[in-house]
């Protein structure tokens, strides 16, 4: 029997998935913004069934919390949930750092120097979107050069509920959110595992002290929560 071709309606409810991931992972909601099924769907040119089969996967995935189809929202990260995900973040980063300085080429020291180049000029133009976006581009760039693809899968998953909380601080955060990814670079120019691993580390945890801020002010006001 020759191969069935995959179903038009699973193809589009893949494509409007992949296509909130990449907006939740980037930081173009934040946290507390209300989602509607039906706005989402006229910005995207679809019927709403797509738009709610993704945003029922999103939720699976912890990314927002589907209380009711009028209440959808990007959670507001409690402490204890932030905490745990920072602590698998500097183990699996710094994995991933370590790797990329074995096997780092040329051409991808390269990339990492014009992504941290670009992430000055945004920060200095006070693009708090162009800047989350390349913050993310740079810690994937990590895996992409470890060529640990299970463990971008695990981080994707993280970032999805961390971009909303980065992008919210970014500006807050200043040089903080670049200046660590120096170290890392020139970790990784010299073939040093060890020392690209302890410079994400000190990014995610120095760097990240504008993030640990934002969620204890969030946790003073309330909001919307995701619990574990």
């Amino acid at each position: 029997m020759s191969d069935l071709p995959v179903l038009e309606h699973e193809n589009l409810s893949n494509t409007v998935y992949a296509t909130l991931c990449d907006a939740l992972i980037k930081g173009r909601f934040q946290p507390g913004d209300r989602l509607k099924i039906r706005d989402i769907a006229e910005q995207l040119g679809t019927s709403v069934t797509p738009v709610r089969d993704a945003i029922l996967r999103l939720a699976h995935d912890d990314a927002i919390v589907f209380r009711s189809p009028r209440d959808i929202r990007i959670p507001i990260v409690t402490m204890p949930h932030y905490l745990e995900i920072r602590s698998i973040r500097l183990r699996l980063e710094a994995l991933a750092a370590e790797t990329a300085a074995k096997n780092a080429s040329k051409a991808d020291i390269e990339t990492l120097t014009k992504i941290l180049a670009d992430s000055e000029k945004a920060l200095q133009e006070g693009d708090r979107l162009k800047g989350t976006e390349l913050n993310q581009a740079f810690h994937f760039q990590l895996t992409a050069i470890a060529n640990l693809p299970v463990l971008h899968g695990i981080l994707r998953r993280l970032w999805l509920q961390m971009g909303p909380l980065i992008a919210d601080a970014y500006l807050d955060g200043g040089r903080l959110m670049i200046d660590f990814h120096y170290p890392v670079i020139a970790a990784i120019r010299k073939r040093d595992p060890q020392a690209a691993a302890h410079a994400i580390m000190d990014d995610i945890e120095q760097g990240g002290h504008s993030i640990l801020t934002r969620v204890e002010s969030h946790s003073n006001t309330g909001g919307f929560i995701v619990e574990k």
